[in-house]
């Protein structure tokens, strides 16, 4: 039952207990394809780990058009951090691409947690720290590396992707057009 979640909540100072905790704090859901998550204009009040399924994230750009900007896949945490610790409205969109299930924390249960058990808030700074790295690697990659390079990574990375996502979205996400995204593919398929 959980161990999805022991996965994405390690952490050497975690107890036991503490595990069981946060655990427990847990719901299941199953959510089907094509559900919003967290849609424009919310606030977000609760997160996820994604036991199944793939669920990407999108922002609408100056001329109404989606951006993907992320993926989220088995094990990840599935968050828009500025709209649930900032309690603001979000410009982010978080949809699931396939049927999902989830594990659903409510944020309420979260802070009461994060703040009774010093290896959560310890486990929250990595992972926040983590994500910010990534962050700033693929805003790095977005501007010095080749699409066909960015689609190789995703590839090497992130096959679940590649399998379940409509092209428009992988296309998107890699900054590139449709068009430009199967002369990639052909490429690699050549190769």
């Amino acid at each position: 039952m959980d161990h999805i979640l022991t996965i994405a909540y390690q952490h050497p100072m975690f107890t036991p207990g503490d595990l069981q905790e946060i655990i427990q704090a847990h719901s299941k859901v199953e959510i089907d394809k094509g559900t919003l998550l967290l849609e424009r204009g919310q606030v977000s009040n609760d997160y996820y780990v994604l036991e199944s399924g793939l669920v990407r994230s999108y922002l609408f750009d100056y001329e109404q058009r989606e951006i993907t900007t992320g993926f989220s896949g088995i094990g990840d945490v599935v968050i828009e951090v500025a709209s649930i610790f900032q309690r603001v409205p979000t410009e982010d969109n978080i949809q699931c691409l396939t049927d999902c299930v989830l594990w659903k924390i409510e944020f309420d249960r979260f802070q009461e947690l994060f703040h009774r058990i010093p290896a959560f808030r310890e486990w929250g700074r990595n992972w926040m720290a983590y994500e910010l790295y990534r962050s700033k690697i693929r805003a790095t990659e977005m501007i010095t590396l080749p699409a066909s390079r960015r689609y190789q990574q995703l590839l090497e990375r992130h096959p679940q992707v590649l399998q379940s996502a409509p092209l428009k979205h992988i296309a998107s996400f890699l900054g590139v057009t449709d068009t430009s995204l199967s002369r990639i593919r052909k490429d690699f398929a050549h190769q």
